[in-house]
């Protein structure tokens, strides 16, 4: 650390009180969650959010949740995927009601980040729910009137489980140099190329950037997913600083 670093004192995260503003239905389990969060100091894209739950006995839950869309004055965005038997995602898929208070801390993370003024290529790569902070890149750039050409590679189980599906459909037409690909694990849509599987070397190379561009890749989903497909960037011959990473497990 240097001598700069040691004398910089650097707020610590506080807990603010939020209240559900609006809800989504982005899938059969996936829910966005807009929030009212009074004093937010604004936040990147890529960065996420811990939200806790108290019960009247006292007893507290918090769970992490990457923030789906860009800065927004006082608002934030948090796609909820429900786990079976989870603590946190059923309340807040299935009771959690418009007006109620939630405890939100961060922004957390600045590694896992995409800035608008930067200018290489993007690569996204996101399986799952893993799609939600990058999204919140591919809004952040088209807020901004970015130019930077971004591809996104999301790999899913079924047509169903697309995550944002009727806005990725409009932005790959309307948003200039954003092409998005999908891999279909279990079942394909009618008229899609090739047989569903599980993400491999094709997919990221004939989707995404060769290497000698120089793109920022990110890579976001279950633990398994993401290995995998840092493995195969790296592979291809992206240099490991290039390829940033965020997982998650089954926790909710």
């Amino acid at each position: 650390m240097t001598a700069q670093a040691q004398g910089r004192r650097v707020a610590p995260l506080m807990w603010r009180v939020a209240r559900l503003a609006e809800r989504r239905v982005e899938t059969p389990t996936a829910q966005t969650l807009v929030l009212d969060v009074p004093g937010w100091p604004g936040h990147l894209p890529g960065q996420h959010v811990d939200l806790r739950l108290t019960a009247e006995d006292g007893y507290q839950a918090a769970r992490s949740y990457s923030l789906a869309g860009p800065a927004d004055g006082e608002q934030i965005e948090v796609t909820v995927q429900r786990v079976p038997d989870g603590e946190v995602s059923p309340y807040l898929t299935d009771t959690y009601a418009e007006g109620d208070p939630i405890e939100v801390r961060g922004p957390v993370g600045g590694w896992f980040v995409w800035r608008t003024d930067e200018t290489a290529p993007v690569l996204l790569v996101g399986g799952g729910s893993g799609v939600v902070p990058l999204m919140a890149m591919i809004r952040a750039r088209r807020a901004a009137g970015s130019r930077t050409p971004f591809r996104l590679v999301y790999s899913v189980r079924t047509p169903d489980d697309v995550i944002y599906a009727d806005e990725l459909r409009r932005r790959a037409r309307d948003d200039q140099g954003l092409d998005v690909a999908y891999v279909y694990t279990r079942a394909a849509p009618d008229g899609w190329r090739g047989e569903p599987h599980r993400i491999g070397l094709a997919d990221v190379n004939s989707h995404g950037w060769p290497p000698d561009l120089e793109p920022l890749c990110y890579v976001c989903g279950p633990t398994g997913f993401v290995e995998t497909v840092a493995d195969l960037l790296v592979g291809l011959g992206h240099p490991t600083r290039r390829v940033r990473t965020e997982r998650f497990g089954p926790t909710g």
